[in-house]
């Protein structure tokens, strides 16, 4: 598991707004509601949530100073 600062990728922020997978459950429907990752898929639910509790983003720390 990692610690500390996230390295962010230009690369992979734009995949993931622009992928074909995003586009069409959006557009059918098919996204269940906020909080229900741990009904569809319980590990990766447990795995986002100590990633985002032990690491840290540069944006976010960039926005707070700025605000």
């Amino acid at each position: 598991m990692k610690f500390g600062v996230r390295k962010p990728s230009l690369r992979k922020m734009i995949a993931a707004r622009t992928s074909p997978a995003r586009f069409i459950r959006h557009n059918l429907g098919l996204k269940a509601p906020r909080g229900w990752g741990w009904l569809t898929n319980p590990r990766r639910a447990a795995y986002n949530c100590v990633y985002s509790r032990t690491t840290f983003s540069l944006w976010g720390i960039l926005t707070k100073l700025l605000r």
